[in-house]
């Protein structure tokens, strides 16, 4: 069984077009010659779209984390070259050569996007290939970077949560388990606890942010955007990715930003089990990656890690449109913009909390961190549904998971069926009335020990504990609005609809619309919104109908007088 499974997933992998069906998508490419021995692909240079061989053989080769090439796969005749980076000419994640005198349909990355979507069924097996290749190298680790350090180093954990939440392919050399990783560290002057990271076009970083990595790996570029974007979408949790799917697949220009990683807070959920159609659950990574592929068949640009600086709701004469600054100086002109910005991690008032921070104190729970816990007792604060599905998965690898509550217990804010599997967990303890006091260690170290107190008897408790998880909430995360305008709540949430009164008294907003006309809030960010994938993802569709109105309103008062197109 297991050896049909392989031979299924290889045939969806690798499938072979007919001639018959090449000759149904020859309309979306031109074809291309390639001399014996010429250079294709170079790992970390932008790539094709898609290059079905018509003739010939092509070599792929993937690089190991020396940099050495390894045969990957050989493609000939009805047989085609692309992965999901191909759907937006990112960078290619392996090598390719002509093996002998080739000719190839070459469909660009536009081109392969119309592709999938006007050829329903042959689309369906390109897109299955092209997810299948892309978690093939990342369970191989190939095409991406090397990253150089001590496994249990909090630095190296921050980078691949990075490239993991990112869904981008990474190598890791352990310091302690690899001769190699030591010279590499000697031969480029690593400081003591640095992380090398040696990126594909063959540069070296130390200790870098993720930016500065992104960068690296062309996931992120400096190229100034000049076209006027319908729909700007700051956020890639499940409601902004939700609206460029609707979005893009209705024929809007989207952008969407994040600094982080697509997928917000849900993506970093070990497993979602009360999102309908579901029935034995899924990982928020799972989820959202597909919407995140499912955005980019659509046309969608999304944009990460890039983070909204300010927003100009002051609309331009010339093209109605707002302004988005990026924290690195770039500009973004849209029509629309949908607030999908969703919350950031709440901090408990604990002395020298900053100083842990990625060095035993994280916001998050996935299979990196878990782990890195493995045969460790670990502290998890929180009583919501996050922090339940986090101490489950964290259970699996820890010698035991103290979770810390301030309330009596777990029913008034976490799902009955994530109580009873806590429950039924030998080595999770919960400690009801319990707040985290007191952090303990060397910030160059890491953290070292942690103390709690029963809020009602006094009570403490201190244990050599070095992995502390906060999952107590989150606050909007609006402070890149500025003065713009946009209305809030008392607790700093974007008020849409009839909640709010438009800054024009002739205009009423809809439904998700914020107090300035054409900026709409979705997801954890907007005032009243319910706290759930499903809810967030229903909003993030419900909007593009009301961005297709505004635009049309919008339009028809251009074209009526174009001094009336500024209506913020």
């Amino acid at each position: 069984m297991a050896e049909d499974t392989r031979k299924t997933r290889s045939g969806q992998m690798y499938p072979v077009l007919t001639t018959a069906e090449i000759a149904r998508i020859a309309r979306f490419g031109e074809k291309r010659r390639f001399a014996r021995g010429e250079s294709i692909l170079r790992v970390g240079e932008a790539g094709h779209g898609m290059l079905v061989v018509l003739s010939g053989r092509i070599d792929v080769r993937r690089r190991d984390a020396l940099g050495v090439g390894v045969a990957l796969v050989s493609e000939g005749p009805g047989e085609f070259l692309a992965e999901i980076a191909s759907l937006s000419g990112r960078a290619a994640l392996v090598d390719a050569d002509a093996a002998e005198d080739t000719e190839v349909l070459d469909i660009a990355p536009g081109r392969l996007r119309a592709l999938i979507i006007a050829e329903a069924d042959l689309g369906e097996r390109i897109t299955r290939a092209l997810i299948l290749r892309r978690v093939a190298l990342i369970e191989a680790g190939v095409g991406g970077p090397v990253l150089v350090g001590a496994a249990q180093s909090p630095h190296l954990g921050r980078l691949r949560n990075f490239l993991q939440r990112n869904g981008h392919p990474h190598q890791v050399l352990d310091t302690a388990a690899n001769a190699d990783a030591v010279v590499l560290l000697e031969q480029f002057g690593a400081a003591r606890g640095e992380v090398l990271v040696l990126c594909p076009d063959g540069s070296v970083l130390h200790d870098p942010d993720e930016m500065t990595l992104a960068r690296c790996l062309g996931m992120l570029t400096m190229t100034e955007y000049a076209q006027v974007f319908d729909v700007a979408i700051v956020g890639a949790g499940p409601a902004g990715l939700a609206t460029a799917v609707y979005a893009a697949s209705e024929g809007l220009r989207v952008v969407v930003l994040d600094c982080r990683a697509f997928g917000g807070q849900a993506g970093a959920s070990s497993r979602i089990e009360n999102y309908l159609g579901f029935p034995t659950g899924i990982s928020g990574q799972a989820l959202a990656g597909r919407a995140y592929v499912q955005a980019q068949k659509f046309g969608a640009e999304i944009v990460i890690p890039a983070q909204a600086a300010r927003l100009e709701c002051r609309r331009d004469g010339r093209d109605g449109a707002m302004h988005v600054t990026l924290t690195d100086g770039r500009g973004i002109k849209a029509r629309t913009v949908v607030i999908a910005s969703g919350a950031r991690y709440r901090k408990p008032d604990v002395a020298r909390l900053a100083d842990f921070e990625g060095r035993g104190v994280s916001y998050w729970a996935s299979a990196v961190e878990a782990k890195v816990c493995a045969g460790e007792e670990v502290v998890l604060v929180g009583g919501g549904n996050s922090a339940g599905q986090a101490a489950v998965l964290l259970a699996q690898h820890a010698a035991r998971v103290h979770v810390l509550v301030r309330r009596d217990g777990l029913a008034a804010t976490m799902s009955r069926y994530l109580i009873e599997r806590l429950q039924a967990t030998a080595n999770i303890t919960i400690h009801p009335n319990s707040e985290l006091v007191e952090l303990e260690g060397d910030p160059s170290q890491g953290l070292a020990a942690v103390s709690w107190r029963d809020v009602k008897s006094g009570a403490r408790e201190r244990h050599d504990i070095r992995h502390v998880f906060l999952f107590i909430g989150a606050d909007p995360e609006t402070g890149w609005l500025g003065d713009c305008g946009v209305a809030y709540d008392a607790k700093g949430f974007v008020v849409t609809g009839r909640a709010t009164t438009c800054t024009l008294k002739t205009y009423t907003p809809a439904l998700l619309e914020s107090s300035i006309p054409g900026v709409f809030a979705v997801g954890d960010v907007r005032s009243g919104s319910v706290k759930r994938v499903g809810s967030a993802i229903g909003e993030g569709a419900a909007a593009v109908a009301e961005i297709h109105q505004f635009l049309a309103q919008l339009d028809s008062m251009r074209a009526a007088a174009p001094a009336a197109a500024a209506v913020a």
